[in-house]
């Protein structure tokens, strides 16, 4: 969650069901998991906003002006639309249940206070019960916990699997959870807080010092403005703890993640560690060796509450849970929980933030991760390069850097932090990003997200309320236009998208398909740029590629220029005819985009071909003998 200076209990069965997962009894080591034989693609689900139908999206609306999609909204007709992008997995994001303003005290819900929730409806990363859903998302949120199973058992039944945020670094500050397993402790139940820090204290304190809410600034106000009975500049918090992002003043200012605290791992406040340390050449031994590791040690109160927590998760069905800012934990926490999830479930999808490059090799390494996000790097210059500030050139040398690694590097054009690529402060229209698209979701072996709203140009146009207009509000109760098209009052079969709108999801269903089913691209890799770079017609706004196995062999080329078309001479240098194995002659290439086709002339080892590429054009050539 990068941000700006960002229950009622279970049913007596389900509680029986679930709470053995806090102490699961003997399973096999953990194994270390194979490479998947196809590329995984996740489609990251705003859920609150998912099914809601409602179009009257006004600023700081609330959920009966504004509406609320619930899980019930997800039926087997949406399911199937997001499993026709290709997708493997769905991250519902936001299902846990996190401070909202809305009332549900008559479920023994305490209410939350406004003075500490950015939005109306909340961030959904100030958790407020970690064992339970939102109950915004119920149409009885007495049973929400059993709607959402029904919503994870769907989505099973469609051949994909399910996964939701954990939110280590930070909780609600009023963190209460009604719906915890019997023997479980709230964060904070056994806290020490006359003391700064304390090893198994779960937070940091201000010691002496009340909590005070922030001073507003720009015109802010809590609501918009508007009256609330809890809306009086004060919140009970004494001694004050520690801001999410790691603030220690008794009053953060506006741009700090004043809503949430943050959780101590064992880190000293001057940065020292109070947790055994993994030794040496760590980063080379399997999860079974890291879980042997911690049999035997005394670790930090937080962490042995996380690991009940995703134990418990796992045990209700979640297939993978992805890490909001998993870089401000120790990585020894990430070896420690990651090596119990794979013990109980070697499969688990671990997906990571982090968005500091020299980072990465240690969260894979030593923390187990098995993906984190390629933002920095591959995100940012595909970005630059249809702005403009940035040439095809800085792609191969991005690649070549990640080759070790490249195929835990999760690649993304949106995300719910990010601009939505059909603004003005990005692509300004989503054609603009499709070159951008493809080589995102070819260019390596690692899995492709896609946001909700992103395979029909949703553009994000109007200030929700805390949400501003460019990224979709996670803050807000909205109706989601572009998206709400598709869904086409609950039949979610593109009813009322415009020709356009129609056309582009169909472009992403033909891309993201053929990235799922070739062999190819879990194959091999080597970027034909370079060869081709002073190549007449070949200009700084082409990029190609080449992806290969001993089934497939692919040749991809993107033209970023908006305005412009090209026929480039294209040459396929010897060693690459040889690693496809081609002798002398005429191959046909056939592009799965658009079904057209183009000749590959082979003579004295080395290819050739006469390449017209139209503006904004891709092409994925398949090798064809003739």
């Amino acid at each position: 969650m990068k941000r700006n200076a960002i229950a009622i209990g279970l049913s007596a069965a389900l509680v029986g069901a679930l709470s053995a997962c806090s102490t699961p009894g003997p399973a096999p080591a953990p194994q270390a998991e194979a490479e998947p034989a196809q590329k995984a693609v996740v489609y990251q689900m705003f859920t609150r906003l998912f099914g809601n139908t409602k179009q009257v999206n006004k600023p700081w609306g609330t959920l009966e002006e504004n509406g609320v999609g619930k899980f019930n909204d997800i039926n087997d007709a949406a399911l199937k639309g997001i499993k026709e992008l290709g997708v493997s997995h769905v991250w519902y994001t936001g299902v846990l249940h996190h401070a909202v303003v809305g009332d549900y005290s008559q479920y023994g819900i305490s209410t939350d206070d406004p003075d500490v929730i950015k939005g109306r409806a909340g961030s959904p990363y100030a958790v407020k019960d970690y064992y339970a859903v939102n109950p915004d998302m119920a149409e009885d949120p007495a049973n929400r916990m059993q709607e959402f199973k029904a919503l994870v058992d769907r989505t099973h039944n469609h051949g994909m699997k399910v996964l939701i945020d954990i939110v280590p670094n930070h909780i609600a500050r009023d963190y209460v959870s009604l719906g915890k397993p019997e023997g479980v402790e709230d964060f904070g139940a056994r806290d020490d807080d006359s003391v700064e820090y304390a090893r198994d204290n779960n937070f940091y304190y201000v010691v002496g010092q009340p909590f005070e809410v922030p001073d507003w600034e720009q015109g802010y106000a809590p609501l918009g403005g508007e009256a609330h009975p809890l809306a009086d500049g004060e919140f009970a918090e004494n001694p004050a703890k520690w801001t999410g992002n790691g603030a220690r003043s008794a009053k953060p200012n506006q741009h700090d993640w004043y809503e949430t605290v943050k959780v101590n791992y064992g880190v000293r406040p001057d940065g020292s560690f109070d947790f055994p340390t993994l030794p040496e050449g760590y980063d080379k031994q399997d999860l079974a060796a890291h879980y042997a590791f911690w049999a035997d040690k005394d670790v930090p109160d937080s962490w042995k509450k996380f690991k009940d927590i995703v134990l418990f998760w796992t045990e209700f069905g979640i297939d993978g849970f992805r890490y909001d800012m998993a870089e401000m934990v120790p990585v020894e926490f990430w070896s420690y929980l990651n090596s119990h999830i794979k013990r109980v479930n070697p499969d688990a999808f671990l997906l990571a933030e982090v968005y500091q490059p020299h980072l990465y090799r240690d969260y894979l390494h030593k923390g187990k991760m098995d993906y984190l996000y390629d933002k920095v790097e591959l995100y940012d210059t595909l970005k630059d390069i249809i702005r403009g500030s940035k040439t095809t050139d800085a792609i191969a040398p991005i690649q070549a850097g990640m080759a070790d690694i490249e195929h835990h590097m999760l690649h993304f054009l949106e995300n719910h932090d990010e601009q939505r690529i059909a603004t003005p402060d990005f692509a300004g229209e989503p054609e603009n990003a499709l070159p951008a698209m493809v080589i995102s979701a070819t260019l390596s072996t690692s899995p492709t997200m896609l946001y909700f709203g992103q395979d029909v140009g949703e553009r994000a146009e109007v200030d929700a309320g805390f949400g501003k207009a460019t990224r979709t509000t996670i803050f807000d109760y909205w109706g989601v236009e572009a998206h709400q098209r598709w869904m086409n009052g609950g039949k979610f079969d593109g009813g009322q998208l415009s020709e356009r709108e129609q056309a582009l999801r169909d472009y992403y269903i033909k891309l993201m398909q053929f990235t799922r089913n070739s062999s190819a691209l879990m194959g091999k890799y080597a970027e034909l740029h370079t060869a081709n770079r002073d190549n007449p017609g070949y200009t700084n706004q082409l990029f190609s590629f080449a992806r290969w196995d001993n089934k497939e062999q692919l040749i991809v080329v993107a033209n970023f220029d908006q305005n412009q078309g090209t026929d480039a001479r294209f040459e396929l240098p010897a060693a690459m005819v040889a690693n496809f194995g081609l002798d002398d002659g005429r191959y046909t290439l056939v592009d799965q985009i658009d079904g057209s086709k183009l000749t590959l002339n082979v003579r004295q080892g080395q290819g050739q071909i006469d390449l017209p590429m139209a503006a904004l054009q891709s092409r994925i050539l398949l090798v064809k003998a003739n």
